[in-house]
């Protein structure tokens, strides 16, 4: 479509400009001549510079054949029916009103193109953040706790998608709660936020896909719309595994303590208990069997003896030296270690299995102070595990983490939650006849070869202790 205006003005020199920057789909307008009487109007230079046809009377353009619109940008209505007596027939014509009309249309328009092509960018820039720049946790929440987002990260985590947390409530899915978080021990930084308009952080105990509890520092950002905050982006750091060191550093000061005590309480009281025993033992020697006596030397006696028996365990635990270690067979070691403890199985008609992997690579570690650890669970399992049960004791091997993997299962009664946290604390023990230091040995044991030791278990459904030790040289001294 070829077009000639009247009136060289800044309009036109405008009107100009946009032909030429805007796509058009299904015309192609162009600017073939231009008239005005002032031969300095923007728009008549422009079109000089540009070799079109200019005139300073638009009488010029009627006898031309290749315009097929004229556009009157004058403003004089005059003007306007003056062209159209004069143009054929074949030629359109606008007045300024109507190419303004259309022109606020056009620029409407591009101001709408523009804010979206800003918001397409904004969301471009915004998913790169949440999802490859910060790996942390991300979600956006509304006031009310409904969540407008989280980043994939979070949704691994919670082993859902993304579009499945839109519109769920933070607390139900971050904490598997009916009810907003409160209390001074775990405020809700959401509230915080709205209230004071400023960031907050805390640290929040949070739940994974498999009900595990993990350790989350929680900065929280309000999102602010015309001074008024209508939502905040929380972002969580998982600190599990820094909460862990700092608790293991506690349970091993405390446990060194404990040890030193241990060590001079044993020595203190081995001497007497001794005595005890011997005298115990000789005048009972020397008594009738038929003797009322008797029977209360045997008491004496039998408490003496399991008074050794603590004493032994304590200086057990209070001798937890550093590892000598060397290249050793894992499978070996459990061998060696069923076979120690299978009288003691048969004794309370518990099966003992090996499930034991064939690649495992020999593991940098004190033979005999792993063989006691193991020995230790082992037979924590089979007093945990009723006639006809069965206990499960297996290695694997894991290239990735430059590890093994040492399990010891049973089918027992399992452990409450409220015990469960404590069963690897000195003197701690649900049984009448256990001293409460054997799990606090291998626990000792396991640390200072460099691992860890966890323990899953539910009432009813047995216990699973996992034990992983790393390949690398790790502490301790090593025999070659």
């Amino acid at each position: 479509m070829n077009i000639a205006v009247v009136g060289g003005g800044t309009r036109c020199r405008v009107l100009m400009d946009s032909i030429e920057k805007h796509t058009f789909r299904e015309i192609s307008p162009k600017v073939v001549a231009v008239a005005d009487p002032k031969d300095d109007a923007p728009g008549l230079v422009k079109a000089r510079e540009k070799g079109l046809f200019v005139t300073n009377d638009y009488n010029d353009f009627f006898d031309r054949d290749d315009v097929d619109l004229i556009i009157e940008l004058t403003g004089k209505q005059d003007v306007y029916e003056d062209i159209l007596l004069k143009k054929k027939e074949t030629v359109r014509a606008v007045n300024h009103k109507t190419a303004t009309l259309f022109w606020e249309f056009t620029l409407a328009s591009r101001i709408e193109q523009k804010a979206t092509r800003k918001l397409q960018e904004t969301r471009a820039i915004y998913n790169v953040l949440i999802n490859e720049l910060i790996q942390e946790d991300v979600i956006v929440m509304a006031t009310n706790y409904r969540i407008l987002d989280i980043n994939q990260t979070l949704a691994n985590k919670l082993g859902i998608e993304r579009k499945d947390a839109i519109g769920r409530y933070c607390y139900e899915i971050l904490h598997h709660e009916s009810a907003p978080c409160s209390g001074e021990e775990h405020p809700c930084p959401l509230v915080q936020t709205v209230a004071t308009g400023e960031p907050f952080r805390v640290t929040h105990i949070h739940l994974d896909k498999n009900n595990k509890e993990l350790y989350y520092s929680i900065s929280c950002y309000p999102i602010i719309d015309n001074g008024e905050v209508v939502g905040a982006i929380e972002i969580a750091r998982d600190i599990t595994k820094d909460i862990s060191i700092q608790k293991g550093m506690m349970q091993y000061d405390k446990m060194a303590s404990i040890g030193r005590l241990a060590a001079g309480v044993a020595h203190e009281i081995n001497n007497p208990l001794t005595t005890i025993l011997t005298s115990a033992m000789l005048i009972q020697e020397e008594t009738d069997p038929e003797d009322s006596n008797y029977e209360e030397l045997q008491i004496i006696a039998d408490e003496a003896l399991r008074c050794r028996k603590i004493v032994s365990s304590l200086l057990d635990f209070a001798r937890q030296s550093e590892p000598v270690k060397a290249k050793n067979n894992l499978n070996k070691v459990v061998t060696e270690s069923v076979v120690l403890t299978r009288k003691q199985a048969a004794f309370n008609d518990v099966a003992v299995e090996e499930s034991l992997s064939e690649d495992l690579p020999p593991i940098n570690m004190d033979k005999d102070q792993i063989e006691q650890a193991l020995i230790n669970l082992i037979l924590n399992a089979i007093e945990a595990t009723d006639p006809g049960g069965k206990v499960t004791v297996g290695t694997s091997y894991f290239p990735d983490a430059d590890g093994v993997e040492l399990t010891v299962s049973d089918s027992g009664k399992g452990i409450s939650e409220e015990d469960i946290g404590k069963i690897f604390d000195p003197f701690f023990t649900t049984r009448e006849s256990g001293t409460g230091l054997g799990l606090a040995i291998t626990h000792g044991i396991i640390e200072q070869h460099g691992g860890t030791i966890e323990v899953d278990s539910k009432l009813e459904q047995g216990t699973r202790f996992t034990i992983r030790l790393p390949l690398t040289k790790q502490g301790g001294n090593d025999d070659h």
